[in-house]
């Protein structure tokens, strides 16, 4: 029979392995964690890379985009869902070849609206340095194209973006058309940040190859925390004071693991029930 004092070791070594056993676990999920972010940050930079599946940051179209958004949480937040339930409706599925027309005055600025179910979001745009961009979410305002859809990707870790503009709600889809890179230089992008309250728009540009060019289509990323990017996403509008704190409660509600498309969706029921742009 072991002595009391054997068995004060025994229990001791093995209270050691457990320890060591704990520790490896620990290290392990640390090192899968970190892995995971730096995948998301890449996606985020690559955009185009694995196609568009999100639009803006890289996803913008029928591919796969790897666009602003990527960097992926380790484990979901268990907050409460904060947001209402969609109105009835689902998105529109009409393509269009060619870029709309020049109809607005570029001269003048215009707000665009999102009536999401987590709240108003009022989004300032000037059409005179972004043209293209607010002639674009106008058109496709007007024909309901945002109506319904949800937003794909939240990004809580690296960057933080929530990510919008997709009917297909998987970061695959576009209008069908493609609109030019603008305001590239904005003097706000100090030090390659896009300070919070920008809002810009996702495309499929490889930093590294030098491809994918004025490939934006309809997706486009909210920034609700400052965020180190390279400026080559088209910086087209600022959220107003009321929209920052929707786009603040959505991101505090944590964002999901990695689905197949490498989104993170928010945990939040974030959709846009409706569009819609007018002259400020």
């Amino acid at each position: 029979m072991a002595t009391k004092d054997q068995r004060r070791r025994q229990l001791a070594r093995e209270k050691f392995q457990r320890q060591q056993e704990r520790r490896a676990e620990a290290r392990g999920k640390t090192r899968r964690r970190n892995a995971a972010i730096a995948a998301g940050v890449a996606v985020v930079v690559a955009i185009g890379t694995a196609a568009w599946a999100t639009e803006g940051f890289g996803g913008m179209g029928e591919k796969k985009q790897d666009a602003a958004a990527s960097p992926s949480p380790s484990e979901p937040s268990k907050a409460p869902d904060p947001c209402d339930k969609p109105a009835k409706g689902k998105p529109g599925t009409e393509q269009w070849k060619k870029e709309p027309a020049m109809t607005i005055d570029k001269s003048a600025a215009y707000v665009l609206n999102l009536e999401t179910t987590c709240g108003d979001i009022d989004i300032k745009m000037d059409a005179s340095k972004t043209p293209h961009t607010v002639n674009s979410f106008n058109f496709l305002a007007d024909e309901g194209y945002f109506d319904h859809t949800k937003c794909h990707r939240l990004v809580p870790q690296g960057i933080y973006v929530l990510q919008c503009g997709d009917p297909k709600g998987d970061g695959t889809g576009g209008p069908g058309y493609t609109i030019p890179d603008e305001n590239l230089k904005d003097p706000r992008l100090k030090g390659n940040v896009y300070p919070a309250g920008t809002v810009a728009m996702a495309n499929k540009y490889n930093a590294q190859e030098k491809k994918g060019r004025d490939t934006g289509g309809s997706q486009f990323f909210l920034v609700y925390q400052d965020s180190q990017l390279p400026p080559d996403y088209t910086p087209f509008g600022t959220i107003g004071k009321d929209g920052m704190k929707v786009l603040e409660k959505i991101a505090k509600a944590g964002a999901a693991p990695p689905d197949a498309m490498q989104n993170t969706a928010p945990n939040a029921t974030v959709v846009i029930n409706k569009a819609t742009v007018r002259k400020s």
